[in-house]
């Protein structure tokens, strides 16, 4: 396995894993590559655990929720990016959801309605009426790292699987 991790087919390890998420995994036809990994807590935010487990940070993906309104209706968005780069929130994303604005989603709502952990949201296991935007460069990705739901374990998967998970819509761009 890269960068020393001991990895182990992710649904073999479903307590390393947010409940939504190892329910999406059981339903998804690709779930056979993704392998999950524990690590320690403290260091599940995206540089501590570069630097920790020497996991390069064009490796790592990161998942921010976004929302924003348009004639009174909310439209809220999970966008994953490579962790060396920042969601384009205000150009990509907001053209995306037909929003003036899009904002960050409060935590407290973003760990309430994912159902996960703060700093382990994934695209996998999302609320169905969250659209999943991940930014094209996750097809040239080996190995990708990314949330597995909780802090203390991370995903891995090959970064052409994500692409083609259930209602993920790659996007040219997001990540700038």
């Amino acid at each position: 396995m890269p960068w020393g991790l001991d990895a182990v087919p992710a649904l073999d390890r479903p307590d390393l894993l947010a409940e939504s998420v190892a329910k999406a995994l059981q339903a998804w036809p690709d779930a056979s590559s993704a392998q999950v990994v524990e690590i320690d807590p403290e260091v599940a935010d995206t540089a501590a655990m570069s630097q920790t487990y020497g996991v390069p940070l064009e490796s790592g993906f990161n998942c921010v929720v976004i929302s924003g309104r348009r004639d009174g209706e909310e439209r809220v968005a999970a966008c994953v990016v490579r962790s060396d780069t920042r969601a384009d929130v205000n150009g990509v994303a907001k053209r995306l959801l037909d929003v003036r604005k899009a904002s960050f989603l409060s935590r407290e709502r973003a760990v309430s309605e994912s159902g996960m952990e703060y700093g382990g949201i994934t695209p996998i296991g999302l609320p169905a009426a969250w659209r999943v935007l991940v930014d094209s460069r996750i097809l040239d990705a080996g190995p990708v790292v990314l949330g597995s739901g909780v802090r203390r374990s991370k995903l891995l998967l090959p970064g052409p699987a994500l692409a083609a998970a259930p209602r993920v819509e790659v996007i040219e761009g997001l990540g700038g």
